[in-house]
């Protein structure tokens, strides 16, 4: 498939990503970053936040992950080339249900040659990453 079937404001996904305490343990490992408002409830009231939150780059990761599953199932060949995001609120991942990221990505602009997508990011319906943008490229 090429970009030619998209049109600008068209909704092309929404993606839901739980997200554990596990889940920022791993991330934590894998990133090196331990601070303990990612993973320690006390360090993170402490901190004045309501619990413990995930990683922005985290959650800004499950964002591209989305773009790139979609463009692999619509069957689009495409390099991401550009991602831009603002951290606006943070996930709070409470201990016993975890938390859902929701992501639903919309066309903004569209040519032969690539598409930039607009997304909407949430949590517990509050917007969590505002404004987020990515460009995808033919190969």
């Amino acid at each position: 498939m090429t970009f030619s079937g998209l049109e600008t404001g068209q909704t092309v996904f929404t993606t839901a990503f739980p997200v554990t305490r596990a889940d920022l343990v791993a991330y934590a490992d894998a990133s090196g970053d331990q601070n303990p408002i990612h993973q320690d409830e006390a360090a993170a009231k402490a901190a004045g936040l309501p619990d413990v939150i995930a990683h922005g780059m985290y959650t800004m990761g499950l964002v591209s992950r989305a773009v790139r599953e979609w463009a692999a199932d619509a069957g689009i060949d495409a390099t991401l080339t550009d991602f831009s995001a603002r951290f606006a609120k943070p996930v709070v991942v409470p201990a016993a249900e975890g938390a859902e990221v929701v992501v639903e990505g919309k066309v903004r602009k569209v040519d032969a040659a690539s598409v930039e997508l607009a997304m909407t990011v949430t949590s517990a319906g509050e917007k969590v990453l505002a404004p987020v943008r990515a460009t995808l490229a033919a190969k």
